[in-house]
C-alpha cells in the first residue's frame, strides 16, 4: 500500500526545528524527519514520547546482578567450595565482597548487551535490511522531513516552503 507524503530539504538545523514546530502549530502530521546527526530537542518538537530504554537497562541490570548471585552462590558456595588464600567459603555473606566485581561486572553485561538487542529489534534492524534512507544528502549536510499529504498538496507544498526548506517534492511512499 502507498500514499503520498511530501519531502521537504532544510540545510540548517535551526532552520528545520522551527520548521517542525511550525508544522506541529499548524496540524499537519509529521512522519520522519532524517538528520546527519542527532538534533538537541527534536523528538520534544515532533512530540514523541519520552523512550522507556532506561526503565528496560535497569530491569537488564537487575537480571544480571540476580544471574550473578545465582551463579556464585552456586559455584564457590555449594558446588565447588574453596579454601582460598586461607578463606573457606562456608558462607555467601561472608565472602560477599570478593564478589563484588564480578556481580558488577555481570549486571553491566547484561544491560548493555540486552540494551543492544532491545534497541534493535524496537527499531526494526535487522541483519540485511534495505536501508530506508529516502535522500542519501541526509547523511551528509542536508536535513529531511517527511510530511503526510491528506488531499492538501499543493498547499502543504507552499506552506512547507514558506518555512525556509531548500527543496519540496512530493513522493509515493511505499
Amino acid at each position: 500500500m502507498s500514499h503520498k507524503v511530501i519531502h521537504a530539504l532544510y540545510n540548517d538545523d535551526d532552520v528545520l526545528m522551527d520548521a517542525v514546530k511550525q508544522t506541529r502549530k499548524a496540524h499537519h502530521h509529521i512522519e520522519e524527519v532524517y538528520t546527519p546527526f542527532p538534533v538537541h530537542g527534536l523528538d520534544k518538537a515532533m512530540g514523541l514520547a519520552p523512550t522507556r530504554i532506561a526503565i528496560a537497562a535497569f530491569m537488564y541490570g537487575c537480571t544480571g546482578l540476580s544471574f550473578a548471585i545465582w551463579l556464585l552462590n552456586n559455584i564457590m558456595i555449594q558446588d565447588w567450595p574453596q579454601d582460598i588464600g586461607g578463606k573457606p567459603s562456608f558462607s555467601y555473606l561472608q565472602n560477599m565482597p570478593a564478589f563484588v566485581p564480578v556481580m558488577f561486572e555481570e549486571t553491566v553485561f547484561f544491560a548493555a548487551h540486552l540494551m543492544v538487542i532491545t534497541f534493535y529489534m524496537r527499531s526494526k534492524l535487522w541483519p540485511f535490511k534495505k536501508a530506508e534512507n529516502p535522500d542519501v544528502r541526509t547523511t551528509d549536510d542536508h536535513f529531511l522531513m517527511e510530511v503526510a499529504v491528506n488531499n492538501n498538496e499543493s498547499e502543504l507544498t507552499s506552506f512547507l516552503q514558506s518555512t525556509g526548506a531548500v527543496e519540496v517534492k512530493v513522493v509515493e511512499k511505499h
